[in-house]
């Protein structure tokens, strides 16, 4: 865990900053990007919602008929009950993102997690309910929740409105360079399998194809393929070329999608074929062949989403009373909201917020630029030893990544793992050179060899060959050590400032 991007960590979500016009440019433009705190868009998100709720209500009201409670005194406690139980729901659903525009591209194994820790906040709250309440009287449920109610709940949502939702909207922002027959086809092919969002086109400087039938604008030339990529979230790039013609320009485009880390697809195919079929059609269905920048090692990424999804719940629950003290004391010590509320870069240049408590002062935006002078780290990121920003609490939270702690959150919602980069603010990306780029390409995390090597003692650009380090050499092992590792750096704060 870091605090990294002192410059704007501990300002309050919504507070003026007075960043420079670089700064409020980019962070602009990835507002626009950021989906809003919606509960639940789309249509088949809502209607999920809809028929959660209502089962819950089911639910509810036939433990409550069952146990002779339906009509006991007082008559206000069932609908009580019913309404508390459907307002912790839509809170932890909405902490979540249980219901938000990824609601179709999660995997099975993110849903489990997910419906399973939003029953058990509700679980909790009317086991503690009951606790409270007189011996005459029973909170009905609990039971038929977790044997009823999450069963039912979670097979709907996999085979029925996830099934639904994933006909809504892409998942995948492509970006297409070829402005031929090939590459006016593979867009076509791409709509019509509507599970991309094809961004537009970059065409070849030699490209003779007509523009004008081309499912998606055209945003520049192959010379311009670097200041797009460094500019828009793209999920993968179509090289769709003619080898023979456009190698040189195709070779220079995969060395720029290597050195930023975005994964991207070569024709499968140099020649046209009429008859003949490639042995394993599954390998080229849409007629590429994929490459990525980091090895693929599908089934150790699963058992990472599974030690996220494990660790995250157990640790959010686990430090349930620390985290309400430290939202108190934050809330008592010094004026302001308790959370800060930051736009990340995530994966493949896709921004988020990341969550944290608030550790400096509401205006620290403003008081940035009066000490950019006493920048103490090289790059991009500013950091100062003694921040006259921070607050007294934020200091002391600051030293030991407390503050950090409610990204466990994020973790939970899939934005972020346990082991990764740290995700930077747009601000920094803006200012990354292109090989620093590629630490984009991986999913960020809470810690990373960064955390163990001592944190702000070292120079910027050895930090980005750290990370680097960890994505070409990623393991399950390495993710294991490095997090044993962080638990004596964060215990002792060494290297936090």
């Amino acid at each position: 865990m870091d605090t990294m991007s002192s410059a704007s960590t501990g300002a309050a979500v919504g507070s003026p900053g007075s960043a420079s016009a670089q700064a409020n440019a980019t962070d602009s433009s990835v507002e626009e990007q950021v989906p809003g705190p919606k509960l639940a868009p789309g249509f088949a998100a809502k209607l999920n919602l809809t028929v959660d709720l209502a089962l819950m209500s089911v639910v509810l009201t036939a433990s409550a008929w069952l146990d002779g409670l339906l009509f006991a005194e007082p008559g206000w406690l069932l609908p009580a009950l019913i309404l508390t139980s459907l307002v912790v729901w839509i809170i932890t659903g909405t902490a979540l993102c249980l219901y938000d525009s990824r609601f179709a591209e999660r995997s099975k194994l993110d849903h489990v997690a997910l419906v399973s820790v939003t029953t058990l906040a509700v679980v909790t709250v009317l086991a503690v309910v009951n606790l409270a309440l007189p011996e005459t009287l029973k909170v009905p449920g609990l039971v038929p929740l977790l044997v009823l109610f999450w069963p039912v709940a979670l097979l709907l949502r996999l085979f029925v409105f996830r099934q639904v939702a994933s006909q809504e909207r892409p998942t995948n922002s492509v970006l297409i360079v070829g402005t031929g027959a090939f590459g006016r086809y593979s867009g076509e092919d791409l709509a019509r399998r509507g599970r991309s969002e094809l961004l537009g086109y970059i065409r070849f400087n030699d490209d003779t194809g007509s523009i004008g039938e081309l499912p998606a604008k055209v945003l520049g030339t192959v010379d311009d393929l670097e200041h797009i990529l460094r500019n828009t979230a793209v999920d993968e790039v179509y090289i769709a070329g003619n080898t023979l013609k456009q190698g040189e320009a195709m070779q220079a485009s995969i060395k720029l999608a290597e050195r930023f880390g975005v994964p991207f697809a070569l024709p499968a195919h140099t020649f046209r074929l009429d008859r003949a079929r490639p042995v394993n059609v599954a390998a080229v269905a849409d007629g590429f062949l994929h490459f990525a920048a980091v090895s693929p090692k599908p089934h150790q990424m699963a058992m990472k989403r599974l030690f996220d999804i494990c660790v995250s719940a157990v640790a959010l629950w686990m430090l349930l009373p620390l985290l309400a003290f430290v939202a108190l004391a934050v809330k008592l010590t010094s004026k302001g909201p308790i959370f800060f509320k930051q736009y990340r870069v995530g994966q493949n240049g896709k921004p988020f917020y990341m969550l944290k408590y608030r550790s400096m002062v509401v205006n620290a935006e403003e008081l940035k630029e009066k000490l950019a002078a006493l920048n103490e780290q090289s790059g991009p990121v500013f950091k100062m030893k003694n921040d006259p920003r921070i607050t007294a609490i934020g200091r002391f939270i600051r030293k030991f990544s407390i503050d950090e702690l409610p990204q466990f959150i994020n973790v939970l919602r899939g934005e972020m793992s346990i082991v990764g980069p740290r995700p930077p603010v747009p601000t920094e990306v803006a200012k990354y050179e292109t090989w620093q780029r590629r630490r984009l390409s991986v999913r960020p995390g809470l810690t990373c060899i960064w955390q163990v090597s001592g944190r702000n003692q070292i120079s910027f650009e050895e930090w980005m060959y750290l990370d680097m380090q960890y994505i070409d050499h990623w393991t399950l092992t390495s993710d294991l050590r490095l997090l044993l590792q962080t638990v004596p750096v964060v215990i002792t704060g060494r290297g936090a400032s």
